[in-house]
């Protein structure tokens, strides 16, 4: 169970936007606060990035410098600063890549999340055994107690799916993703299961282009789309093949994958859920029976 505090990089983000903000209000330019600060300029860039945290005593400093000397505005900021370095998933550190941790704050803070995948079934959504099966494949030479511990992670991730004040979730799945036989006909069987009885769920929406439609703009690649609430940009997750990880919160690149979204939903009837996902099941056949064996060892 996580029990870390949530949402850290949204915190950052969060102080990022009100820190750049106080210093327009104070009219000072970056390089005039480096310099009464003492700092680089570079750190003062680094820290209105959001790509590194501020300290306590650097903090206090700098609203000094914004002329914010109200308690309450600066407990504000400092609440900002304190939430941001509360990471989830802290004790996994050395198993998770940095970006992928990031996506998991942002997913709890987000209000709605949407999420494309023209091969697999998003990691929300899958089974456990069809997670092992992903994870021996992408990096074969993880096993024992270290392939354990991604599972784990990777089920923990799923709380949020649980939780009452969860972000609306919007699932859309290329056909190809419940044809696959990942782990196995047993395993991939479970795993539509599952997914008929996610759709069912409110607030989560699964979606599944057909192969009917031919090539489609959804083809260049799986992305995820988190909205918030209030003042903090959109950002856009898109996980490449080669693991390289990137975010984005440029407005163009997240209007231009919003709309391709709508686009994908407009040629996935939701409705046709359960007959695409039956006839995927039906496509398994007598081979569902299969031992373990003869599921190449994914299951292992």
């Amino acid at each position: 169970m996580i029990v870390a505090t949530l949402g850290a990089v949204v915190q950052r983000q969060q102080l990022r936007a009100e820190l750049k903000k106080a210093r327009n209000k104070s009219r000072l330019t970056q390089l005039q606060v480096a310099e009464r600060m003492d700092w680089s300029p570079s750190k003062l860039i680094r820290i209105e990035a959001g790509q590194v945290g501020i300290s306590t005593n650097d903090l206090r400093a700098l609203l000094r410098e914004y002329g914010i000397t109200d308690p309450e505005q600066t407990e504000f900021f400092l609440s900002l600063a304190r939430a941001s370095r509360k990471m989830p998933y802290r004790e996994y550190r050395g198993l998770l890549a940095k970006p992928y941790m990031d996506l998991l704050s942002y997913e709890v803070s987000a209000s709605i999340v949407r999420t494309f995948e023209p091969l697999l079934i998003p990691g929300l959504l899958q089974t456990e055994e069809y997670s092992r099966a992903v994870s021996l494949t992408f990096a074969p030479d993880i096993a024992g107690d270290r392939l354990d511990r991604l599972i784990e992670i990777r089920q923990q991730r799923q709380e949020i799916l649980e939780n009452d004040e969860r972000p609306e979730f919007f699932f859309i799945i290329d056909e190809a993703a419940i044809h696959r036989w990942v782990g196995g006909p047993r395993v991939m069987r479970g795993q539509l299961e599952r997914l008929k009885e996610m759709a069912t769920r409110p607030g989560i929406s699964i979606q599944v282009v057909p192969f009917g439609i031919g090539a489609h703009a959804g083809l260049q690649g799986p992305f995820v789309l988190l909205e918030f609430d209030g003042e903090i940009d959109h950002i856009l997750y898109l996980e490449k093949y080669t693991g390289e990880s990137v975010f984005s919160d440029d407005p163009e690149a997240t209007a231009v994958h919003l709309e391709r979204f709508w686009e994908l939903e407009r040629l996935a009837p939701r409705e046709d859920l359960p007959r695409l996902v039956d006839h995927a099941i039906e496509g398994l056949g007598e081979r569902v029976d299969s031992t373990p064996q003869e599921e190449v060892g994914l299951m292992a």
